[in-house]
């Protein structure tokens, strides 16, 4: 299936079910969220989260013949913010990955250069404003309609 299709989401829903069991009912992690194959477990001991760490990818390889990616599982603190769902979360803050900050100023770049019509960048510029509006981006949404509208790339 490919990645994105809403039935591998379907599917991986069921399919972690299991890893939601696992984590509130017999860690008893009180602050655990997923989205499909993405999960972040909130606790203030770093020690905690590592012996859960050691736990989880156990139950994951025996259970579920799974393994946590080795680059992306890892303790971090909260003030450094946490990659989830598409965008840094912070305390009483979101803000967007710079990658996607990156590719929109990038898509305004080709515009400009004559690379995109005007209806192809209003429609990647609605897509990526509907996406913006979840995070707290208000000055650079109004950055990027001004810099979308400026003559010089």
């Amino acid at each position: 299936m490919p990645l994105g299709n809403l039935t591998s989401q379907f599917f991986a829903n069921v399919y972690l079910n299991e890893l939601d069991y696992f984590i509130k009912n017999k860690l008893r992690a009180k602050y655990y969220i997923r989205y499909v194959d993405d999960f972040v477990i909130l606790h203030p001991s770093k020690s905690q989260l590592d012996i859960w760490k050691q736990d989880i990818d156990i139950f994951l390889k025996n259970k579920l013949k799974l393994e946590l990616h080795p680059d992306k599982s890892r303790i971090i603190p909260l003030s450094r913010g946490i990659d989830f769902v598409g965008f840094r979360n912070f305390y009483y803050h979101k803000l967007l990955r710079k990658k996607n900050i990156k590719s929109i100023y990038s898509k305004i770049d080709d515009y400009k250069k004559g690379h995109l019509s005007k209806d192809k960048m209003l429609e990647i510029f609605q897509g990526w404003n509907a996406y913006a509006k979840w995070a707290n981006t208000l000055k650079l949404r109004r950055e990027v309609v001004k810099n979308t509208h400026s003559k010089n790339p």
